[in-house]
């Protein structure tokens, strides 16, 4: 199915949960999606990465991008890297995969 592929950093469990793959830079300007970095999304954050405030950071940004509740997400690799995979449960595929095409897909005009 061609839109799985263009979102390589989501992947959809037998379960119904996803994955999703992060690049997280900390200490950026200003918290914000840049786009796809290999398999994984990169995510810029202001928070540096001391006594786990970037990973609280990580769980908040997605939580308020996808709707969800904080308790929703969990960091499941990559709690000391800047590579995650974060699951996420009890989302919606679809409403999930519009949210970052439309994030991921460049403006034009």
């Amino acid at each position: 199915m061609p839109s799985r592929d263009a979102i390589p950093c989501l992947q959809v469990l037998a379960d119904g949960s996803l994955l999703l793959r992060l690049r997280v830079q900390p200490r950026a300007s200003a918290n914000a999606l840049a786009g796809l970095q290999g398999d994984a999304l990169k995510l810029r954050l202001t928070t540096p990465p001391v006594d786990g405030k970037a990973n609280k950071a990580v769980i908040a940004f997605l939580a308020k991008l996808f709707h969800l509740p904080k308790s929703a997400l969990v960091i499941k690799i990559g709690q000391q890297s800047r590579s995650k995979t974060v699951a996420i449960t009890g989302a919606d595929e679809q409403l999930v995969r519009r949210l970052l095409t439309t994030l991921l897909t460049p403006e034009t005009g």
